[in-house]
């Protein structure tokens, strides 16, 4: 038996023991792969099968090493399969699928801080926020993103080759739902939105694609496989967009409107945000291409939920958060984060709450959720001997 033929032989045993079809623990599991990868290398120097699954094995061992915490180790693996599978990638199209999907995972583990436990941005503001990640964070998010960038091309050039192939066209969707969290994750919301309403236009694509052959073809099994994952996809997508769109400026989504990548469904929610920030119905009628009993009707109907957070600083200087009502929240219909802010500040200072017009105290008012004091609709600071009150430094 050759040194190929057996490699090969001990990849087929360990993708049955990863799909659960062999049992094994996890000493056993670890001690096959690490034979199996050992097995590899060498037919991997002229075999291009041998080094595509040298490739994906590594890219094994680098999850198992992420789920197990040890991050650099699993950064340290996927870099090795990358290499592994850029080199097999031009022989098979399978092969270069494996190699976009090696980016991807290299980018979601690299991105890994920069989101919560959720899989939601903890800095989505970017450099504008307040909070933002540390240096090393940003760098490891802007190569993740440059990696996911690098996936979609390669599901591109695939989806060049055989524009009806349902694995290529649900891959290349995929891939612009993973550029879209790494752009999210870097506070860039407008590119986060395009690309996320490209790969929803993708997956409703897949979902009205005739079957190819019928009568149970391989074409049509893969096809209904990729029109499943279509329908789970587009409602995380449609969740996903929601929240980004909270994070837009009225310029944003202008040029998303006019650029074709504001969805129909996503308009009372633009709406929304644009009055939020302060814009007049006839505004948002004008800039968006809607009729203004279309933009009424969005106004009227649709509530929004401000929080608010009043702050006193001391006389020592910290700041001290003040209690209900002064840190709460109420759905409001047709007003603006400045309209609520007003409101408070003229029953904030008509209060006995109040503490005199020697303190400094400031207010803040968010969309849906507190948090980043750069992320509030509505900031405003009071500081006395300065002839005004003025947004925060």
């Amino acid at each position: 038996m050759t040194q190929r033929e057996a490699a090969l032989r001990l990849d087929e045993q360990w993708a049955r023991v990863r799909s659960g079809e062999l049992d094994a623990g996890p000493a056993e599991q670890a001690r096959m792969l690490d034979e199996l990868i050992t097995a590899l290398r060498r037919p991997a120097e002229q075999d291009p099968e041998c080094t595509a699954r040298l490739g994906l094995r590594l890219g094994d061992l680098a999850a198992r090493r992420f789920a197990h915490g040890d991050r650099a180790g699993a950064l340290s693996a996927v870099d090795e399969a990358l290499a592994h599978a850029r080199r097999a990638a031009p022989h098979s199209p399978e092969y270069a699928r494996w190699y976009a999907r090696g980016l991807i995972n290299h980018g979601v583990w690299l991105a890994w801080p920069l989101s919560d436990e959720r899989r939601l941005p903890r800095h989505p503001l970017g450099p504008s926020a307040e909070d933002g990640p540390d240096p090393m964070e940003r760098a490891a998010g802007e190569r993740a993103r440059d990696l996911t960038r690098a996936a979609v091309e390669v599901w591109l050039g695939l989806t060049s080759d055989d524009g009806v192939d349902p694995v290529n066209r649900r891959g290349l969707a995929q891939a612009k739902v993973f550029l879209a969290d790494r752009l999210a994750e870097l506070g860039l919301a407008h590119d986060a939105v395009a690309w996320s309403v490209s790969a929803e236009n993708d997956f409703r694509f897949l979902l009205a694609a005739p079957a190819g052959h019928g009568g149970g073809a391989p074409d049509d099994e893969a096809l209904e496989e990729a029109r499943e994952e279509a329908a789970e996809a587009l409602a995380h997508l449609a969740r996903q967009l929601e929240l980004r769109l909270r994070y837009l400026s009225f310029d944003s989504l202008e040029r998303l409107r006019a650029d074709g990548l504001l969805p129909d469904r996503l308009l009372p929610q633009a709406v929304l945000a644009a009055r939020i920030q302060g814009a007049g119905a006839e505004e948002i009628a004008d800039r968006l291409h809607l009729d203004a009993d279309t933009v009424a009707g969005f106004l009227a109907s649709r509530p929004w939920r401000a929080v608010w957070r009043l702050d006193v600083r001391e006389p020592g200087g910290l700041w001290t958060v003040q209690g209900y009502p002064w840190h709460s929240s109420a759905e409001v219909t047709d007003r603006t984060a400045e309209d609520v802010g007003a409101g408070l500040i003229r029953e904030f200072t008509a209060s006995p709450d109040h503490p005199g017009p020697a303190a400094h105290w400031r207010v803040h008012v968010w969309w849906h959720e507190e948090g980043d004091p750069a992320g509030s609709r509505f900031r405003l600071m009071h500081a006395p001997g300065t002839g005004a009150d003025r947004p925060p430094s």
